[in-house]
């Protein structure tokens, strides 16, 4: 169906008016233009872009795949619940078959996927299932940890960090991989790696 950028910016100027808020006033009199360029444009876009192009180069002969991983990875999305953010950090390791691809790659895959209305467990499950479908690895793991303000903000009124993991392949199956794997994922940032 696709974004339409005019119906999102009448959508916000509902909402203003409906909260009984004077869209004259000159904080509000551009709301609805500037919210609806930053859902298009930053938001949610994406819903719009391209998937990530991964750049995958071949392994060197004769070298042994190891884990590799990116952690603290920005998750910046929104509750498809309640229209409201959530933010945190991601996990994404892999263990190479063919290819490896630019660490970068795998924070925008994280991006790509978190840029719209997202359930944190769907957005945990749609990087894993990209990157194995993208890279073909015999295993990858992603963990998200992140603070949801729908729950923060309403509700229950309380904070807290909600972690979500999907583990396929090797990192799934191989107990050397998947200790290797939550080790990295649950220690403190700028504390050394252990292996």
């Amino acid at each position: 169906m696709g974004m339409n950028r005019d119906k999102i910016e009448h959508g916000f100027r509902e909402v203003l008016e409906g909260l009984g808020l004077d869209l004259g006033h000159p904080a509000l009199k551009d709301t609805p233009r500037r919210t609806a360029d930053a859902w298009v444009t930053e938001i949610c876009a994406g819903l719009s872009e391209p998937e990530p192009d991964m750049d995958l180069m071949p392994l060197q002969e004769g070298h042994v795949p190891g884990l590799i991983a990116l952690d603290q990875i920005p998750v910046k999305s929104l509750c498809a619940h309640h229209l409201l953010p959530f933010v945190g950090q991601a996990v994404v390791a892999y263990v190479p078959r063919h290819s490896i691809c630019g660490l970068s790659k795998l924070s925008r895959v994280v991006a790509h996927f978190a840029r719209r209305p997202q359930l944190q467990e769907q957005l945990t499950q749609q990087v894993a299932q990209f990157v194995q479908r993208a890279l073909d690895p015999q295993g990858v793991a992603v963990l998200i940890r992140a603070s949801h303000a729908c729950m923060e903000f309403r509700g229950v009124n309380h904070p807290g960090a909600m972690t979500t993991t999907m583990a396929l392949g090797c990192l799934e199956t191989n107990p050397q991989f998947h200790a290797e794997f939550l080790a990295l994922a649950h220690r403190q940032p700028g504390q050394p790696h252990a292996g």
